[in-house]
């Protein structure tokens, strides 16, 4: 979902970790990683809900040191070893923590609250004002629409209880409208299939061939291509044009990152990544692979792909290999 002021939100829910002994903390990690690569480019907001964290599913102090190695941490202690997880991504590196907004901790203990004032020092006034702590779902209501969101029924469970035992009755009911059809023009958030089906068979998604095309024409020497964000309003605003099937000229809005951040918004929105979630053991499985036998193996999970997949990812891939060679150049 969005925030109040547009920006996407990341949740983490502490209900939903399995106790340690099930869980692979490395795939953890990684996942929090690729979670954040895909918006930390542009303002975003963190919402944690910290009931369900327990003895049985905390990670272990040796994770977390190496979650600290990998991400460099200079301190080692902070509240509630999740929290503290999130909070080791989010502002270790600078392209975490540069666009991160705000942080809003959701049911959080008094534990936790305590320990963060003794280890506020640690951290600089200017993080320490983007995090938020709120004590039911209908305060958090006030900073984004929570129905937006996945929110897991023992948390909201939680909260209602919360409610009963402060003030005696059930929170209000939020209101969820049903979700709307897609366009038959919609380019972000529907599969490759529905595009094509609405689109007279045509594999390669209109937003791809624009993007790509512009990018081609006027973006090959741009320094910082595909690394730079662009103002999230402009970016709904082209996105908003796609779906209802308008055109876009992007001469007018005098900015060349605004087609990149177009193409990887589309990206990531895709119900399905091009590499498809079937794939997902067999790409991380790479790495344990004899060097020489990497790119045979890469191959041979690409030539798997759904056809329509292949296609998109080999249009993709060409035009990478395009940005690649003109920095070279």
């Amino acid at each position: 979902g969005d925030d109040n002021s547009g920006r996407k939100v990341i949740t983490f829910s502490c209900c939903r970790m399995p106790p340690s002994h099930q869980l692979n903390h490395t795939r953890l990690l990684e996942y929090l990683k690729y979670t954040l690569d895909q918006y930390v480019e542009n303002d975003y907001t963190v919402v944690y809900f910290h009931y369900g964290l327990k003895s049985v599913n905390k990670p272990s102090l040796k994770w977390l040191q190496t979650a600290y190695k990998e991400f460099d941490r200079n301190y080692s202690v902070l509240p509630s070893p999740a929290f503290h997880v999130f909070l080791t991504i989010s502002f270790s590196f600078p392209r975490y923590k540069k666009n991160l907004k705000a942080l809003y901790v959701v049911h959080p203990t008094n534990f936790i609250k305590i320990l963060w004032n003794i280890f506020k020092p640690l951290i600089s006034h200017k993080f320490g004002k983007k995090i938020t702590y709120l004590n039911y779902l209908a305060d958090l209501g006030q900073h984004l629409k929570y129905d937006q969101l996945n929110i897991p029924q023992e948390v909201i469970r939680h909260d209602e209880n919360l409610w009963r035992k402060q003030k005696g009755k059930l929170p209000p009911v939020v209101k969820v409208p049903p979700p709307r059809p897609p366009l038959p023009t919609q380019q972000f958030g529907v599969s490759l299939q529905y595009m094509k089906d609405k689109n007279k068979g045509e594999l390669i998604p209109l937003v791809m061939k624009e993007t790509v095309s512009y990018l081609k024409s006027k973006g090959l020497q741009v320094e910082g291509l595909f690394r730079r964000s662009a103002s999230i309003q402009t970016i709904k605003d082209v996105q908003k044009l796609y779906n209802q099937g308008k055109p876009v000229n992007f001469d007018d809005y005098h900015d060349i990152h605004i087609p990149a951040v177009i193409l990887k918004t589309f990206l990531r929105e895709l119900p399905q990544p091009l590499l498809t979630f079937d794939c997902y053991d067999q790409i991380l499985e790479i790495t344990s692979v004899e060097s020489c036998l990497r790119v045979t193996r890469c191959k041979q999970i690409i030539q798997g792909l759904p056809e329509h997949n292949y296609v998109v990812l080999k249009y993709l891939i060409c035009f990478l290999h395009m940005v690649s060679m003109g920095k070279i150049l």
